[in-house]
């Protein structure tokens, strides 16, 4: 599909959700960290025309990816009239958090909450400015190989990406005119303290995932599998216990 089309499909798309769902939402809440799709999402969020406020939320964040983050913020500002951006820093809330579950000591637990403090962040001010909160994750991500936090960063209230692929996201930042640093960059979910990129949790490149997806005599289709059936409890609907009477 053409990344014009593409472009116009999903912030059409967004539009009408907001005018035909009955909550009558005012405002887009977008948190970004620096990252492609993330900054794309705002990007497409900001020429909807409706109010777009993106925030960042550093908890003990690399620097470079942060720097990324103001960036994009600032160049969203420059070229949008209806963004606003706000710093909240969260490395104290975090720390209050993590001390007062000292008790329950899980590196991986722990990351993981940095997703679900922003989410609730997103949530809060969402609720102040009747905003919806728009997920940032992609094809690969939500649908592939559940590569997202359970209730955060998975916490949306519309994902107008994720039917999009990693490259498919990638065509559309260079399309909308996100910088050649943040398109550059190592994707990143920025949930750990040593700056472990995407790749490096997942054994595998987004290229390669996205053909192994669509294709099961893929070298690589096992190694897919393998990944996506950890995650599945992600991607499934919540298991409810039902009476047949």
């Amino acid at each position: 599909m053409d990344v014009k089309k593409r472009e116009k499909i999903i912030t059409d798309w967004i539009n009408n959700y907001c005018d035909t769902t009955s909550f009558n939402p005012k405002s887009l809440v977008v948190g970004i960290s620096g990252g492609i799709d993330s900054s794309v999402v705002s990007t497409l969020c900001a020429k909807t025309g409706i109010k777009t406020i993106v925030l960042t939320m550093p908890i003990k964040q690399i620097k470079t990816q942060h720097d990324l983050s103001l960036m994009h913020a600032e160049w969203l500002k420059k070229n949008f009239n209806n963004v606003e951006h706000h710093l909240i820093e969260m490395d104290k809330i975090f720390s209050s958090f993590s001390n007062v579950l000292n008790n329950f000591e899980n590196e991986h637990g722990f990351a993981n909450s940095r997703a679900r403090l922003r989410m609730a962040t997103l949530y809060q001010v969402a609720a102040a400015n009747s905003g919806l909160v728009v997920g940032t994750g992609n094809k690969v991500e939500d649908f592939g190989v559940g590569f997202y936090t359970k209730y955060g960063d998975g916490g949306v209230d519309i994902s107008p990406i994720a039917d999009c692929t990693k490259t498919q996201v990638w065509e559309l930042g260079r399309h909308l005119g996100v910088s050649d640093q943040i398109i550059k960059s190592q994707p990143t979910d920025g949930l750990w303290d040593d700056g472990r990129n995407d790749v490096q949790q997942l054994g595998m490149s987004y290229e390669d995932l996205e053909k192994a997806m669509v294709n099961k005599n893929d070298p690589n289709y096992q190694k897919y599998l393998k990944i996506r059936e950890k995650n599945l409890h992600k991607m499934n609907p919540i298991p409810v216990c039902k009476f047949n009477e």
